[in-house]
């Protein structure tokens, strides 16, 4: 099970109901990726203010760590309500738990 389903499946369980009552039917998710497209990036950054988390992606092609400057070519920009990056940082958080079981701690 994949840490996505596992934050899904703690988000939408259904509280306790008196004894014979019928649980509320949850919503099937149908994901739409007609327009989906994949970057890849190497460089995350984030900042927030009261009312949204705003992360930004990017790709460093600067190897040499002795250059006085690095030049990182953003090409995303995600913003996030504060309570959607909550439940993006748990999600991530179980992700990597998983990934280190698997394959290792992680330095």
């Amino acid at each position: 099970m994949n840490a996505m389903s596992k934050v899904d499946q703690q988000e939408n369980a259904a509280p306790s109901l008196p004894e014979g009552a019928a649980a509320p039917q949850m919503p099937r998710i149908r994901w739409v990726t007609d327009g989906l497209k994949s970057s890849y990036a190497n460089f995350a950054n984030a900042n927030s203010t009261r009312e949204e988390v705003v992360l930004n992606f990017g790709v460093n092609n600067s190897w040499d760590r002795a250059q006085p400057e690095m030049a990182i070519e953003l090409s995303h920009r995600i913003m996030l309500s504060p309570f959607a990056a909550k439940r993006l940082s748990t999600m991530l958080a179980q992700l990597i738990a998983e990934y280190e079981q698997r394959y290792g701690q992680l330095n």
